[in-house]
Parts: C-alpha cells; structure tokens; sequence
C-alpha cells in the first residue's frame, strides 16, 4: 500500500493577480529563446541548464517540466538524473560542464559573485554571442524559479 501524497497549495496565482508582470514574463522568455535559436544553442543543453537552476532554486514544478523536455530534446534518463551530481558524471562534454559550471553561479550569484573561472571556462567553450544567449537562459529560469517557489503558483 501507498502513502497518499502531499497536496501544496498554490499561494498565489500571479498570473490572474498580476497579470501585466505574468505576461512581461513570457515575452522575456520568448526573447531569451529568440537569442538562443539564433545562435544554434543546442535545445538539449539548454533543458540541462533550466534543470539545474531548477535544481538549485528548488522549483519542484520546473524541474518536473524540464526533466520530460530534455527527454524530448533527446537527451537521456541517465544524463537527466546526471545533472545534480554533474561534476562527478563522466556524462558531460567540456561544453555541457561549462554551462552548467556558470549556471551554478549566477544562480548564486550573492554567493558566488561569478568568479572569473566559471566565467572563463564558459568563453573558452562558447562564442560571445552564445555567452549572451546563454546569461539569457540562465536570468530567465533563475526569474521563473522565483516566481514558481514563492507564489507555487504552477503546482505538478
């Protein structure tokens, strides 16, 4: 027999009380995936690098979205469930390490400040113009976090 699951309320439903800022939100998210697709970013790695800010931030309805769109970007379960324990994984190329390297800290940034290494391990595998798309994706998911863990707004 199974334990019944633990219902979390939503508490707040920003897209119905705030729905100016809702909305700002989701054009900063097409605006992030416009600079991605024009840069070639890979949609694999960008699932990788919104799991692991999810990851960080706590953001159980994110993570749960951006585990199944890796799987549909291609990636696999291994790599998936590889994430939180990336650098002790032989799973990931020099470019995904990298990535999430950065992601860990800007997602930290009061923490972090990041440092110039994080940063130069990231120019030393990406274009300038995929840095830019890239600090994109991160800013954005590190926003929709926010809003998903304090509000619960989007519940699984």
């Amino acid at each position: 027999m199974t334990e019944p699951l633990v219902p979390i309320s939503v508490r707040l439903d920003i897209d119905t009380v705030a729905p100016h800022f809702s909305r700002a939100l989701a054009h900063l998210d097409n605006a992030m995936v416009r600079e991605l697709d024009a840069v070639g970013f890979e949609s694999r790695l960008r699932e990788l690098v919104r799991l692991r800010a999810s990851q960080l931030n706590g953001c159980s309805y994110c993570v749960e979205l951006h585990s199944g769109d890796a799987l549909t970007a291609g990636d696999t379960p291994q790599r998936i469930n590889a994430v939180a324990v990336w650098r002790e994984s032989p799973l990931f190329t020099a470019r995904d390490r990298a990535a999430l390297a950065l992601t860990e800290s800007i997602t930290r940034t009061s923490e972090t400040h990041v440092p110039d290494a994080d940063w130069d391990a990231a120019a030393a595998v990406f274009s300038t113009e995929e840095l830019g798309a890239l600090v994109a994706l991160i800013v954005t998911i590190n926003a929709w976090n926010a809003v998903g863990v304090s509000t619960h707004a989007w519940v699984g």
